[in-house]
């Protein structure tokens, strides 16, 4: 199982990029993709629901995890964007 840790760095998290960017690109991978709040329980990241339920707020961390061939390279990406500033 691969996971990346984020410190989202938004001042509104996942709320601020779009969410639905997040969510088309895990949706690409052709197994479960999970994230959680630091210590929560994962939901899919295929999910806009899911996503934006997390509430999650600048400088909190979230796991994103995924098994299976090219995880490595989605989660990179995944990471970049719960990252990034809006």
């Amino acid at each position: 199982m691969a996971q990346r840790t984020v410190s989202v760095t938004s001042e509104v998290g996942l709320h601020a990029r779009p969410a639905a960017t997040f969510v088309q690109t895990a949706a690409k991978a052709p197994y479960d993709v999970t994230v959680a709040k630091a210590g929560g329980s994962p939901v899919s990241a295929k999910s806009i629901l899911s996503v934006l339920a997390l509430d999650v707020r600048q400088g909190e961390s979230i796991v994103i995890s995924a098994e299976g061939d090219g995880a490595e390279e989605l989660l990179d990406e995944l990471a970049q964007i719960a990252a990034a500033a809006s």
